[in-house]
């Protein structure tokens, strides 16, 4: 990717603060979200409670809808500026080193314990051992039709890491691709688009291709609710966001009327896709569903306009930055400005580790839920103590198993 020429819009490589929070919120939120799914009525999770709820499907309906497409989308305006100093080659070696390296070690290290826990879940007559187990489970095939898939088998799965392979094969398709397209096109096709988004309203029209590859592709409900292709296409959007000024203007500008559109159209889709009964919302070709899906789309879209254009703070003439410099900024003596207050150091600490958290945070939850559902407890009370607990013990092995060693530190794809 040529990177001396620069149209006048074209954004400088500073960081977005908010982003950075959104995604730490994001990963430490899925922790309150994987417990959740323990007492789902409608979700096959690995433990399940005796007791289960519909309250839960509703508030993980609107979650997933803005959650996991705001990761691949930061994730796309973190590759762009990876590109723009490293270029492509570098920026493929970077991703394999910062997510391949970590994705392996998970395989082998963390992912079979879920899967276990589940045959042990599903009925006292399991008794294999872990060691018994392994085997079993990396027993696979090949499965390119699933691309990026291509590995599957009977108890074999990438499990909540699959965030992290489409990821890493979105990058290395992206790297690819920027390798073998000329720059005078995309660099023109980009000034055209952020040249339109001017307009009010146009910064709305990515949501139609989302609109599309849900209705006619489906939704995959292992996949947080959406398709692997739509995700793709949040991660092109973020590296196409990340390239220009006019298109952060124009979200900032815009923001209001996709809160409201966005609003709307879920309170719209959402009971129509719960009340679809016969058959599979995710994937049938209904009308019904297909409408489902396409609204489930454009909402998903709207609700990131929204968020990044409402959360999205210019820098002030002192340089101060009202996201990344709370409250606490305003310390009146440069000691005092120089120690950051316990809200800021947390925040600090937990986005450091926003990717250890993640691959740590779904076994743990899994090997406590296999605890706490055989209490005899009202579902808030064990809801509450899984969280705690599953909480404290992430973020427990984080500080010590992880980013205390310069090994355990690239396993975890932390930087030495």
């Amino acid at each position: 990717m040529a990177a001396a020429r620069r149209s006048p819009g074209m954004a400088p490589p500073g960081r977005r603060p908010e982003l950075d929070a959104i995604r730490t919120l994001v990963v430490v939120g899925l922790i309150f979200f994987h417990s959740a799914l323990v007492f789902d009525e409608r979700d096959d999770y690995y433990v399940k409670n005796a007791d289960t709820t519909a309250v839960t499907t509703v508030i993980a309906g609107l979650c997933v809808v803005w959650a996991m497409p705001l990761l691949f989308l930061i994730a796309g305006y973190g590759a762009r500026h990876s590109l723009r100093r490293r270029g492509p080659g570098g920026f493929a070696a970077e991703r394999l080193r910062r997510l391949g390296v970590p994705l392996l070690f998970a395989i082998v290290a963390l992912l079979p314990i879920p899967q276990w826990l589940r045959l042990h879940a599903a009925g006292p007559g399991y008794h294999e051992p872990y060691w018994r187990f392994l085997p079993r489970f990396f027993d696979v095939r090949l499965q390119p039709g699933e691309f990026p898939f291509v590995l599957g088998g009977e108890h074999f799965e990438t499990g909540h890491l699959w965030f992290v392979v489409l990821l890493l094969a979105w990058a290395l398709l992206l790297s690819a691709a920027l390798r073998l397209l000329p720059d005078g096109p995309v660099r023109r096709a980009r000034d055209l688009a952020a040249a339109a988004v001017a307009r009010r309203g146009v910064i709305l029209l990515p949501a139609l291709p989302l609109a599309l590859i849900c209705a006619l592709d489906g939704m995959e409900e292992g996949l947080a609710g959406w398709s692997r292709w739509a995700y793709l296409l949040f991660f092109l959007y973020g590296v196409l966001l990340a390239s220009d000024e006019r298109f952060r203007a124009a979200m900032r500008r815009d923001a209001a009327p996709a809160a409201v559109a966005g609003t709307a159209l879920l309170a719209v889709g959402m009971p129509l896709f719960l009340s679809i009964e016969g058959g599979d919302p995710f994937t049938d070709l209904t009308g019904a569903a297909v409408t489902a899906r396409a609204l489930y789309g454009v909402t998903g879209w709207c609700w990131v306009v929204a968020i990044l254009g409402l959360l999205d703070r210019r820098r002030t003439g002192t340089g101060a930055d009202p996201v990344a410099e709370p409250a606490a900024a305003a310390s009146s003596t440069p000691a005092e400005r120089a120690r950051p207050g316990l809200g800021p150091r947390v925040y600090g600490y937990l986005a450091v580790g926003a990717l250890p958290i993640y691959i740590l945070h779904q076994p743990i939850v899994v090997a406590v839920a296999y605890a706490v559902v055989t209490w005899h407890a009202p579902i808030p009370v064990k809801y509450a103590a899984l969280v705690a607990i599953a909480l404290l013990l992430t973020v427990t092995a984080y500080e010590l198993l992880v980013r205390r060693t310069r090994i355990s530190r690239l396993l975890f794809g932390l930087r030495p």
